[in-house]
Order: C-alpha cells, then sequence, then structure tokens
C-alpha cells in the first residue's frame, strides 16, 4: 500500500475523474462575478488543473492568477491551460505584489482551512490583495448539512473511470471528527494495471453559515449571499438564468461577499 494523492499526483486523471466539459463550474463563476458587477481582475485560490481559470481568462476575458501547493498541478495548468499567471503559494499566507477585483475559491479549496487561525490568515490574505469592494466568491461542502443527515456518513461508496485502458477505482469512507469540526476522507485506489493499491487522506473543515458570516464580517467583508443551490455541484445543478434559494441545509454552500471599501485593518496589508 503507498501513500499520496492519486489525482493531485496526476492532474489528467483528476480532470478524467471529475470531468466538466461544459464548463459548468466556470460559468457559474463568471455569472456570479458578473452579476455582482466584478472588475476584470480575479485570483483562483485553489485553481488546480486551471481549468475554470483558462476558460475565465479566454472566454469570460478576465485577468486570471491561480494559485496552489500543488506543483503537478500548477504544471498541469500551464502546459494544458495557459493564459492565467499560476504560482505556488499557500492560500493562507500568499503575497503576490498585486490586487484584484475578486477572489474565487471553488471545490471546498477554503475548507483547507482546518482552523481558526487558518481561516482568519486566508481571509486577511484577501483582504490585502482585493481592492475595495472586491468579491469574495465560494463553492463549498455544507458544515449545516450533517445536522441529522448521515447519507454521505453510511459507509464506504465506489467510484471507477478508464484512462486509457486501465481502470481505476476509488473507495471512499468519511467520517466526522468532532472535536476539531473536520469532514475527514479515507480514500484507498486501486487499478488494473498491477500497481499496489494507494491510500489517500484528507480533511475539510466543516463551517456553518452563521459562523462563516461571523468570521466574514470580522474581517471586514459584508455577505451579500449564502445559500445552498442552485451550483455546479448541486443536483440539479445550476443553469443560466437561475436564481439563489434562500435556503442553507443542502451539502453545498455557496458565498458570495464584498469587501467593505472603508474597513481599516491593523494586520498586515501589503500584498
Amino acid at each position: 500500500m503507498t501513500t499520496g494523492n492519486l489525482l493531485t499526483d496526476h492532474p489528467e486523471l483528476y480532470e478524467e475523474r471529475f470531468p466538466d466539459p461544459d464548463h459548468l463550474a466556470a460559468r457559474w463563476a463568471e455569472d456570479v462575478l458578473a452579476r455582482h458587477g466584478a472588475g476584470p481582475r480575479v485570483l483562483d485560490v485553489g485553481c488546480g488543473t486551471g481549468r475554470d481559470a483558462a476558460w475565465l481568462h479566454h472566454r469570460a476575458g478576465r485577468e486570471l492568477t491561480g494559485i496552489d501547493t500543488s506543483e503537478a498541478m500548477l504544471a498541469h495548468a500551464r502546459s494544458r491551460h495557459p493564459g492565467p499567471a499560476y504560482h505556488r503559494a499557500d492560500m493562507r499566507d500568499f503575497r503576490l505584489g498585486t490586487t484584484f477585483d475578486a477572489v474565487l475559491c471553488m471545490d471546498s479549496a477554503l475548507l483547507y482551512c482546518h482552523t481558526n487561525d487558518d481561516l482568519t490568515s486566508f481571509l486577511a490574505r484577501c483582504r490585502a490583495h482585493l481592492t475595495p469592494g472586491g468579491l469574495l466568491v465560494a463553492e463549498m461542502r455544507n458544515g449545516a448539512f450533517f445536522l441529522g443527515n448521515t447519507e454521505l456518513l453510511d459507509g464506504p461508496r465506489t467510484a471507477a473511470f478508464t484512462r486509457y485502458g486501465t481502470t481505476y477505482t476509488s473507495r471512499t469512507t468519511l467520517h466526522i471528527d468532532h472535536a476539531a469540526q473536520l469532514l475527514r476522507r479515507r480514500r484507498i485506489w486501486t487499478a488494473d494495471d498491477g500497481l499496489p493499491p494507494a491510500e489517500q487522506h484528507s480533511a475539510w473543515r466543516l463551517l456553518f453559515p452563521q459562523e462563516i458570516r461571523h468570521f466574514l464580517t470580522t474581517a471586514g467583508f459584508e455577505v451579500l449571499a449564502l445559500y445552498d443551490r442552485p451550483g455546479p455541484r448541486t443536483e440539479p445543478p445550476w443553469s443560466e438564468g437561475d436564481t439563489p434559494h434562500p435556503t442553507a441545509d443542502a451539502d453545498r454552500l455557496h458565498l458570495v461577499a464584498r469587501l467593505k471599501p472603508l474597513h481599516h485593518s491593523n494586520g498586515d496589508t501589503t500584498p
């Protein structure tokens, strides 16, 4: 048994496992940015393979910068989805020397802030890199969903996909670490090409809607929208013309917040 992250280490497998041929995630992000009047300069935090960033850059005409901690993902982004500027950086302490009109944080990237200090540091970095009135847009798992819902926790889930004749199968188990307020994931990958199984461990912070509002308000943001659906990962998924539901109890959560123009901070405001 080996350890690591099969999909992060092999971005081409990530895109095979999570295909988005219609660029639904990027189109949803552009709809939110346009609806709230965001300027053209966008920072994609946790940009991964660069698929969304490149669509926003080329198809929506925005000026994209992406950051990620995975060099394999960034190399894939530069070669397969060129156009945006890609940098290796941690979401808790990035310093890019410039400002943006919006920060985008898709696919639960925000939830890799496992502690209150992590989240406070990330929001401070967003504040330092956003122009006055700039937007923070995030799409993530919803902590409130797990209050009474166990369907994602009831036993392992199996999924498979095939690339170039090799079938990859994952067996995933989720459990809640209540003390740390984390949703922990154990995933074992097997392949029919003879390679040994690979075991992966990861976790997301379980944030609740009122908790998110408190962190954002404290950091100098105004929450404009916080809702469960529709979005790019919901069922049914978002489509053009959809408007947000006034609820926040399904398994995905969508956040739109604006940096208050007159907010002042005693912290480090150097971008």
